[in-house]
């Protein structure tokens, strides 16, 4: 699963309505073009394709400063919603997610009610025991890596990052649980993008699509 369709659903959502430039600033703001597949050309192509799915309404709002096609907005309808929130919750849930989707799915986690990102997180806390549980079956830790020859560093390396993950997301929930953030519902939620005119220290400078 590709994080950078729950990214760019959930950026347009936080705007309401919002041009290209819009949203890759914004992501560019949280680091995702460090952290994902979110580069330029991909965050473009990706409006432009969940348009086409029916996801994003495109708006044609004026013409273009470069002289190109008119600029476009664009707004998330209520089918991207509901794909939204199924690509949310599966961010969190699944414990076989890649670095990037979890990450996209802790940035917009607030969008649920803190009990169900709670129940979420620990399904995924769920799911890592089951796996570790099955590789043990066929590798103790104990033993060391040497037991299976060097492939044994292999297992190693997945068998402490599954006991990393779950000790993060128990760190994680501890904080939810304890009163951390705003989830919905709750009030005001944090503004994690960028007013308009404000510059951004991680930009990574122009794309011939930014106008459009």
């Amino acid at each position: 699963m590709s994080a950078i369709r729950l990214l760019v659903l959930g950026a347009v959502r936080q705007h309401g309505r919002a041009h290209g430039y819009q949203v890759r600033n914004d992501l560019e703001f949280w680091g995702a073009h460090e952290w994902s597949n979110a580069k330029p050309g991909s965050i473009y192509h990706a409006l432009k394709q969940m348009a086409k799915q029916g996801l994003l309404i495109a708006h044609e709002v004026a013409p273009s400063t470069a002289g190109g096609p008119p600029r476009v907005e664009y707004e998330i309808n209520d089918k991207g919603t509901e794909e939204y929130f199924a690509l949310l919750r599966e961010a969190l849930r699944s414990h076989e997610q890649k670095s990037d989707m979890l990450s996209a799915g802790i940035g917009f986690m607030v969008d649920l009610p803190r009990a169900e990102a709670i129940g979420l997180l620990r399904e995924r806390i769920a799911g890592l025991e089951r796996w570790r549980s099955a590789v043990t079956e066929y590798y103790l830790p104990e033993e060391g890596p040497e037991q299976l020859g060097h492939i044994g560093e292999i297992m190693n390396m997945w068998v402490h990052s599954a006991d990393r993950g779950a000790e993060w997301t128990r760190g994680l929930i501890g904080r939810i649980e304890g009163g951390a953030y705003t989830f919905a519902g709750e009030g005001e939620p944090f503004v994690g993008v960028l007013a308009e005119g404000r510059p951004n220290p991680f930009a990574t400078g122009p794309h011939p699509e930014d106008d459009g």
